[in-house]
């Protein structure tokens, strides 16, 4: 499993497009992974558009993939930037030893939603959206460190200690014409792990739907 960060030149008409549409970039990037003219494998990779640029202001987009990629398969000059080196996350993670309560950074781009009447409903409020978070870490191996409260006057409310930001409607169209609308937040905290063999799992496939939009992805970074 390996970790990539590249950048890309927004001089780039067709960056720009990709920027623009999440299924598109998505598209782009099945390329880097498979062959012309054959599909992509699914699950080959998570993809992420961080909220950073590098110095010179090309957006950074992280793209973690069980194979290496093939750059060149882009097909568009000047699509790319720069790429640093790939990081082996087996490696870097020791993901074969994994132990209960180890602690990591993480940042998650997902989409917190509830199925209701065979449709999913994007969740706005924060404690829903957090509620959601804590859900998810049960089924895949961690738990979030609570919130200190600020009144003791009162039974304090439980809240993780978790950072929600840039939340909003991602909006892709499909190459048959078919547009795609999805609700998206990105989740920044500490997390403790609980069962190692689901939070490796979680980090090899990623966390809820849409992936194909650069959903789901979950990047950690070891405490000491």
């Amino acid at each position: 499993m390996f970790l990539h960060r590249i950048h890309l030149d927004p001089r780039c008409r067709e960056a720009r497009r990709d920027l623009s549409d999440p299924y598109q970039l998505h598209s782009t990037l099945c390329r880097v992974f498979s062959a012309p003219d054959n599909r992509c494998p699914e699950g080959e990779f998570l993809w992420r558009l961080e909220p950073e640029t590098d110095p010179a202001g090309s957006p950074r987009i992280l793209v973690q993939s069980k194979a290496m990629p093939n750059w060149a398969g882009v097909g568009v000059q000047g699509w790319l930037a720069n790429a640093d080196s790939a990081i082996d996350l087996k490696e870097r993670l020791k993901l074969e030893s994994l132990k209960v309560g180890q602690r990591f950074r993480f940042r998650l781009r997902a989409n917190p939603c509830v199925t209701y009447d065979g449709k999913r409903l994007g969740l706005l409020q924060t404690d829903e959206q957090e509620a959601w978070l804590e859900r998810k870490g049960k089924q895949h191996g961690f738990s979030l460190p609570q919130l200190a409260p600020f009144d003791f006057s009162e039974a304090p409310q439980k809240r993780i200690d978790v950072r929600i930001s840039q939340e909003q409607m991602l909006r892709g169209k499909q190459h048959t014409g078919n547009g795609i609308r999805i609700y998206s937040v990105l989740y920044d905290g500490i997390l403790i792990v609980t069962e190692s063999d689901n939070f490796r799992t979680a980090l090899e496939n990623g966390i809820g739907h849409g992936k194909v939009m650069g959903l789901g992805l979950l990047s950690v970074i070891p405490i000491a």
